[in-house]
């Protein structure tokens, strides 16, 4: 089948399902709650959805511990409330993408209980191995969420792997009968009417023979040996020929720890193989670490400098050679406007970061909340938060010290519910939540924001606007300016013919802004900008805190 490459003209909104829109009454997120929502979501000028998992889980980790991949969670409304959802978005003009997680499943999954068993042919779809001769563990690695990366199974009287949560065992994705099952499950929903697939940390799941010990790393032991693995091109190219080929379908790649120049490996379409590049986008995570070393739970104060290096090195490094995704926020981490913004001046930092990736060249994804400037949750307690990762975060702090970091970094903050109007329970339910409202939600929310022109959900619908209207955001070249300025961000986009002007200003403050050489306001028109009342010489003005504005030569 043809591949149109759609998604470059797309725009995307991710839905973390538990937390977006109860319809039942039952205090949990659904899929009926979603199909409510679906002219709220076109509304917004997205044509693309991108749904966390929805499948059956225990919910250790939020859902990513599936325990039955061909099916919906009877919480979420089952396989019925699923293909409404679907029909209801296709109708409208919307796509839809599913969470593949196969890097591991739930200890709850068929396949994992009867490999513990030893039950062909499920015998090694996991990795198994047996204590060191000395009774050690099998290597030195570490789990991302709960110590080390081992656990020892009674039935089996093995260990085995897992990089995650304790209950999420890793696949061995080596045995062609478990990469068949992956194609099994691309198949099936792909037959069913789904649009491609986000692929959860799916550069993990070539672990390297012999699973050796790691005696380089002093953190995140085995890293080196499992991410970018052995047979990753291998298998991913396999998953493309057999099954991906044949749709006109789009796969996007969860790659921790990547670099532009690695992800080309991946995503180039200057030399792809004989079916099309392994992946055709993938998720880095180096606009995250404006604020922080690695992960966000290694805090450092925040750096413009450092956040537009990040941008900038994807932009640049794959300019007509690869597709960007652009993104400030998920569901992996806290609100972008407590962290790159500020709450003080929160729908104006919000809206100049909104400008300030969504006429990057990419595909974009906005995050459920994000639209509305939804901040950081600060509750008062360590037992309030729900997330296994956060909750196994620097245990040896005291507590005052743990909880303000987790005030700061845990993905918990952008997993409260939906906050849809001033009423009880923000709008999200008729019935107590399943998990705690952001405090603010009476002053933050849809409802209060639909009924103001100058709302950050207004800014949002003209920003989209304006980026499908603008033929030069998708093709055109791209230019950092003022590399050295710790408080302004200015980019340029040219086509040849027309030059498109992003400056963003990261102050608290007044600040002074002179336009780059060349460029002159009397023959440029200011087509986007968060301040009603702005002034300008020929080439200079001030600007306003976290003020941006577009304008178009």
């Amino acid at each position: 089948m043809e591949r149109t490459r759609w998604y470059k003209d797309s725009v995307f909104y991710q839905i973390w399902p538990r937390s977006f829109k109860d319809g039942n009454g039952d205090g949990m997120g659904d899929l009926l709650g979603v199909y409510e929502k679906l002219d709220y979501i076109k509304s917004l000028g997205v044509d693309g959805i991108w749904f966390s998992p929805l499948y059956p889980s225990p919910g250790v980790d939020c859902g990513y511990d599936i325990s039955d991949y061909m099916d919906i969670a009877q919480e979420f409304g089952g396989m019925e409330a699923f293909k409404k959802v679907l029909d209801g978005a296709h109708e409208r003009g919307i796509r839809v993408i599913m969470d593949l997680v196969v890097n591991h499943t739930s200890d709850e999954h068929e396949w994992f209980q009867k490999s513990r068993q030893r039950i062909d042919p499920y015998t090694d779809y996991y990795i198994w191995r047996p204590a060191k001769p000395d009774g050690s563990l099998p290597n030195n690695w570490d789990s991302m969420f709960e110590g080390k990366a081992w656990q020892w199974d009674e039935a089996r009287g093995e260990y085995y792997l897992h990089l995650f949560a304790i209950r999420q065992p890793d696949l061995n994705m080596d045995n062609p009968l478990v990469r068949e099952e992956v194609k099994k499950i691309l198949k099936f929903w792909l037959d069913l009417g789904v649009d491609g697939f986000r692929e959860d940390v799916i550069t993990f799941i070539s672990k390297k023979e012999g699973l050796p010990d790691d005696h380089l790393y002093p953190a995140s032991k085995g890293i080196r040996f499992y991410n970018h693995g052995p047979h990753i091109h291998e298998y991913l190219q396999e998953f493309r020929r057999d099954v991906l080929s044949k749709y006109d379908c789009m796969t996007l790649a969860e790659a921790p720890l990547v670099s532009p120049e690695m992800a080309l490996s991946y995503i180039s379409e200057e030399d792809p193989g004989p079916n099309g590049s392994d992946i055709d986008m993938m998720i880095q995570f180096q606009c995250m670490t404006g604020d922080c070393f690695l992960t966000d739970y290694m805090p450092l104060k925040f750096s413009l400098r450092r956040l537009k290096k990040a941008f900038t090195s994807w932009q640049e490094g794959l300019l007509g050679k690869a597709w960007n995704m652009l993104y400030l926020e998920n569901h992996d981490h806290p609100r972008v406007v407590s962290r790159y913004g500020s709450e003080k001046f929160r729908k104006e930092s919000a809206k100049m970061l909104a400008a300030m990736y969504l006429f990057q060249q990419g595909t974009p994804f906005i995050y459920q909340g994000q639209e509305i400037g939804m901040t950081n949750w600060y509750p008062k307690t360590i037992g309030q938060y729900e997330d296994v990762q956060t909750l196994n975060q620097k245990t040896w702090l005291p507590d005052g010290l743990r909880l303000k970091l987790y005030h700061r970094a845990s993905r918990d903050s952008a997993r409260t519910p939906m906050q849809w109007s001033a009423g009880e329970y923000a709008g999200f339910s008729t019935a107590e939540p399943w998990f705690s409202i952001n405090e603010n939600y009476k002053e933050v929310n849809v409802e209060e924001a639909e009924a103001d022109p100058d709302s950050v959900l207004n800014f949002y619908r003209r920003a989209i606007r304006l980026r499908r209207k603008l033929k030069i955001v998708k093709d055109g070249s791209f230019k950092e300016y003022d590399h050295s300025s710790g408080k302004f961000y200015t980019y340029e986009r040219s086509d040849g013919q027309h030059r498109l002007l992003v400056i963003c200003s990261f102050s608290e403050k007044e600040e002074l802004y002179k336009l780059p050489s060349g460029f002159d306001f009397s023959k440029g028109r200011l087509i986007l900008c968060n301040y009603k009342k702005v002034s300008r010489k020929a080439d200079r003005f001030t600007a306003h805190p976290y003020e941006v504005r577009v304008y178009l030569f």
